[in-house]
């Protein structure tokens, strides 16, 4: 391989790498930090080490997805973060025992709540 088709790889893999980090985030909601969590009044304690029970979370079922309520669910939940999955969204489907999953319709009205 000569040294000009070995730099044109090396781009493309390091544009790629680039590509899918920017990407990483998006259907996300990331955990507040120590100084703004507050979980409200006669709120549930979260399982230990973010671990999700969706369980706590289900009174948010139909509701709006606005940041507030996506944002109430993943705390109530204990979850490290919430993720909305939209119809006909592609996902991942590994399992993550840290995340929410909040399920809405065409109109964003939240239909189910999931950990994974």
């Amino acid at each position: 391989m000569n040294r000009t088709t070995r730099l044109a790889s090396t781009s493309l893999i390091l544009a790629a790498a680039a590509a899918m980090g920017a990407c990483s985030g998006y259907g996300t909601t990331p955990a507040p930090s120590s100084s703004s969590a507050g979980a409200g009044a006669g709120a549930a304690p979260p399982p230990p080490g973010g671990q999700c029970n969706a369980q706590p979370a289900q009174g948010v079922v139909g509701q709006s997805s606005t940041s507030t309520v996506v944002e109430s669910a993943r705390a109530r939940s204990g979850a490290q973060m919430a993720r909305i999955l939209r119809p006909g969204q592609m996902i991942t489907k590994e399992f993550n025992a840290q995340r929410l999953n909040l399920e809405v319709d065409a109109n964003g009205r939240i239909l189910a709540v999931t950990c994974g």
